[in-house]
């Protein structure tokens, strides 16, 4: 593909997904959020380990919910269009392994064995664990997680480069890996992992993967190799669309028309998606008519609808997003297509989801503040960040960070203020002492934020993130001092489970404290016993996992205090001692 069609493709489209996107070996089950999706068939009968839950015996997770009217939400027909003519065969036939070599030299060939980008952590970290053991821990998992910090060393761990597990096939371990990172709103990090496999070495279920995530992520590109072996391979009714819209990309505009004319009258999708697919052709510069896209056209929002909506300019209704789960609005945070005033406030929420860091939340409002139509309250905010990072004076500084926050700041804003937090002198009787810290720990800064550990009331909020967050972790903490913290009864728990899983209280204090807060740390189960043996078998990405299992919830208030205990001591055994001592800060400061 030419260079120029190349970017032309890249900026044209955003997402596209039609059908079940699903994951399991014999048959695709949906991998989106509910009501965003297609029915799951019935799962493969194996024989697997069973998936722990905190407090008892685990039962599988639906990867589709019905609607209102008790029906699943349908995805588009998969009907496949009729077969190209079959050209005429090669005068001198050639070898195909010949040919193979010439296409993809063995020297360029990537194993299965060990799949993925850089080194997040360490190649082994599963060790000897059963592959499918751990497929299921993934598949099982409810994402968003509450954890901003727990959702960040997961997608270290799901996108480095990991050895594959036993009984796995490499290519299916990292569409598992690039599943889950979809469903947290990793859009961009899915799609990395999708392309680390050899197109020669796709698996049913990657194809199915990677069509959500490499259009997830706003680069349709990334299907043109592989729509026609997709649509071989899966027959699904999304590769039959890829393949006309990816011609039309390409520039032949002829061929591109008649192959659509064709997916048209086999009635690949309602009318409604076949307008989108005749935008995108049109914005590649193959299109004969303009087209006007009417949302009243359609029902709900789809991964087809929302990826080429996104891709071609055209704005989604925000009523047609309460159907779908949070990581869709991650994904279009994420997408360059989306103007930049649009992504604002959803940006600070992937921020809080652990999407967005602190430096790139920044560059964002680095943009609005250069941006002639941004909306008065986040240019507001823009320039009450460059103060704030900028001022010669502390005292115009503060003042801008308090306008910022407002009277009761989302996690996002902390987020966003954390570096500006940094430039504030150290001193006692801040009565913004509290936020600002919670502003440095959300982005991790535990050093420059022990700065006030001499300087806090004890007993504070300040104090509880100081004393969980400590990178020295040298006091130890009695059952007076759980006590005495001012946070209310919840974080009060969460402080103690947090100072026990770091170990920074003495074994007798740890009991007493247990008993008076009613916080049942010693039993067991069958995700405690899980996570003991992963911890005796230091696999740190089984322990991972495994604490996302057990952050099954949508609030850190729905985070039992015993089980932060359990997911703290488990993570600083395996060696992810900073990560512990971050997540546990996150509980008290977000409770």
């Amino acid at each position: 593909m030419r260079t120029s069609n190349r970017a032309l493709l890249a900026a044209a489209l955003g997402a596209l997904v039609i059908g079940g996107a699903g994951l399991a070996q014999d048959r695709p089950e949906s991998i989106l959020p509910p009501g965003f999706g297609e029915p799951a068939p019935a799962p493969r009968a194996t024989a697997t380990p069973t998936v722990p839950r905190p407090g008892g015996t685990a039962t599988p997770r639906p990867l589709a919910t019905p609607d209102a009217t008790g029906a699943v939400v349908q995805p588009l027909p998969t009907d496949t269009p009729s077969p190209l003519p079959t050209p005429s065969a090669t005068p001198s036939p050639v070898d195909p392994a010949t040919l193979a070599a010439y296409e993809m030299p063995a020297s360029a060939r990537r194993s299965l064995s060990d799949v993925g980008v850089g080194r997040g952590i360490a190649p082994d970290a599963f060790g000897r664990a059963d592959g499918i053991y751990v497929e299921q821990l993934m598949r099982r998992m409810a994402a968003p997680l509450p954890s901003r910090w727990l959702s960040i060393a997961l997608r270290r761990a799901l996108v480095g480069q990991l050895d594959t597990p036993r009984h796995l096939n490499g290519a299916d371990f990292a569409a598992e890996r690039a599943w889950l990172l979809l469903r947290m709103g990793e859009s961009v990090a899915a799609r990395a992992v999708v392309q680390q496999v050899d197109n020669g070495n796709y698996t049913p279920k990657l194809y199915q993967v990677a069509l959500n995530a490499m259009l997830a992520a706003g680069d349709p590109a990334g299907l043109c190799p592989l729509a026609d072996a997709g649509l071989a391979t899966t027959g699904e009714g999304a590769w039959a669309l890829a393949r006309p819209v990816c011609t039309a990309l390409a520039g032949d505009g002829a061929a591109a028309r008649a192959a659509f004319a064709a997916v048209r009258r086999r009635r690949v999708g309602t009318g409604f998606d076949q307008h989108l697919a005749e935008k995108v052709m049109g914005a590649a510069g193959q299109g004969r008519q303009a087209v006007t896209i009417e949302w009243t056209d359609a029902d709900r929002l789809t991964p087809w609808r929302f990826g080429l909506a996104t891709a071609t300019g055209v704005a989604i209704p925000d009523d047609f997003y309460t159907a779908v789960g949070p990581q869709v609005r991650s994904w279009q945070a994420l997408s360059p297509s989306v103007p930049v005033k649009d992504r604002v406030a959803i940006a600070e929420q992937a921020a809080a989801q652990g999407v967005f860091s602190n430096i790139a939340l920044v560059d964002l409002y680095g943009a609005v503040a250069m941006a002639d139509d941004a909306p008065a309250a986040a240019a507001s905010t823009a320039a009450d960040l460059r103060t704030a990072y900028t001022d010669p004076d502390p005292a115009a500084r503060l003042t801008a960070l308090r306008q910022i926050w407002g009277n009761d700041p989302g996690y996002g804003r902390l987020i966003l203020t954390a570096r500006a937090a940094v430039r504030q002198p150290a001193g006692p009787n801040n009565a913004d002492a509290d936020r600002l810290i919670a502003a440095m720990l959300s982005a991790g800064l535990d050093r420059t934020a022990q700065r006030w550990a001499g300087v806090v009331p004890a007993g504070g909020q300040a104090w509880a993130l100081l004393a969980l967050s400590d990178p020295d972790g040298g006091r130890r903490y009695a059952a007076s001092d759980v006590d005495g913290y001012g946070g209310g009864a919840v974080r009060q728990r969460l402080l103690f489970a947090g100072l026990a899983g770091l170990g920074r209280m003495p074994q007798i204090e740890v009991e007493r404290a247990a008993e008076s807060l009613g916080v049942p740390i010693g039993r067991q189960d069958s995700w405690t016993r899980a996570l003991d043996r992963a911890v005796a078998d230091e696999q740190p990405g089984t322990v991972l996992l495994l604490a996302g299992i057990g952050m099954q919830t949508g609030a850190w208030r729905g985070v039992p205090p015993a089980a932060l205990f359990r997911i703290v001591a488990a993570l600083r055994a395996v060696g992810l001692e900073g990560e512990a001592r971050m997540i546990a800060a996150e509980a008290v400061a977000r409770a």
